[in-house]
């Protein structure tokens, strides 16, 4: 489900390049319904860097497509004379209240937004190395249980698909350490068929690329001493 939308995810770009989150288990409490886990986390997404990138502090992104598996729909609810606790709680579906999150969060992004009800499964042979204060169903407990039968057999996940400013690090770190090889002690490797001259040219098309993921809140500093060298 991490692949729907994607093609959208780079429109700077012909090639699509993305950055992988995700929060595994995503942390919600034991019986949390969804606008309230969520609304646990207006600020920031629980979820972590997957791609060897480095985590900015500025929380920006140009699309994103984002998956969230395994987490309880809430029942419907009413407050008859009263405002709902938040604008999530107001939404009619899950997909609704997960797009209206991401949009709080990543305002201006092309966000899409998919909620599944079955969780992951981790059952043998996956790696039992989940904190004691999780449930069989991989929920949050407020302290852990005396005694727990079995392992934690599923957890809900929360992941996402970025076109984001942090590739511009990657890319551009990754023109840097080519660009920096001595070619000439790669003489088996052109000799295989690939040309200086297209060597050459494919490493500046990198550097564009990384280009098209840059914003203001990228240094230009680092760069340009790499260029003046």
């Amino acid at each position: 489900a991490l692949h729907t939308g994607t093609r959208a995810l780079s429109p700077l770009s012909p090639l699509q390049v993305v950055a992988a989150w995700a929060s595994l288990p995503f942390p919600a409490l034991q019986g949390c319904s969804l606008p309230d886990a969520l609304c646990a986390y207006e600020q920031d997404p629980p979820w972590k860097l997957l791609s060897p990138c480095r985590e900015r502090k500025v929380s920006s992104c140009f699309a994103q497509s984002v998956v969230l598996r395994g987490v309880c729909k809430e029942r419907h609810l009413s407050w008859p004379g009263a405002q709902p606790p938040s604008p999530l709680h107001a939404c009619e579906s899950s997909e609704q209240m997960l797009q209206q999150y991401l949009h709080a969060v990543f305002p201006g992004a092309l966000s899409t937004a998919h909620v599944l009800e079955q969780p992951c499964h981790t059952l043998p042979p996956y790696p039992q190395f989940f904190s004691p204060l999780l449930t069989t169903r991989g929920f949050l407990l407020d302290k852990p249980p005396r005694y727990r039968s079995a392992g934690v057999e599923s957890i809900p996940v929360l992941a996402a698909l970025q076109s984001s400013p942090v590739l511009h690090t990657l890319l551009y770190g990754l023109y840097k350490d080519l660009r920096g090889l001595n070619t000439r002690r790669c003489a088996s490797f052109f000799s295989a068929g690939v040309e200086h001259d297209d060597f050459q040219e494919a490493l500046e098309e990198l550097r564009t690329l990384s280009q098209c993921y840059k914003t203001g809140f990228e240094a230009d500093e680092s760069e340009d001493e790499a260029d003046s060298d």
